[in-house]
């Protein structure tokens, strides 16, 4: 599991919006959002059995301030996290 603080996505290109920064603007609690709901997304999909190993994400904050989590995970996983994720959509729509 990768956290924040590791180096970037290889493939990651160029975003203007990355380098600046508007006065007024909090981007750093969109940040620390982003950085608790990928801390709180990879243990839970742990929690949960799926093998993390594989699983990188990146806390980032948006232009507007907002915080974001870029997510890679393994194919295995993305089918079981959508197999998953069809189940409580039909749970919820049985109540």
């Amino acid at each position: 599991m990768h956290h924040p603080e590791d180096a970037g996505f290889e493939d990651e290109s160029f975003d203007p919006d990355a380098v600046v920064w508007v006065r007024g603007v909090d981007y750093v609690a969109g940040w620390r959002d982003a950085t608790d709901a990928g801390t709180e997304l990879a243990d839970a999909l742990a929690a949960a059995g799926f093998d993390t190993t594989g699983l990188e994400w990146q806390a980032k904050a948006n232009a507007d301030g907002s915080g974001a989590v870029r997510l890679v995970l393994s194919a295995a996983v993305a089918h079981d996290v959508a197999a998953l994720v069809r189940v409580i959509a039909r749970l919820g729509k049985a109540s």
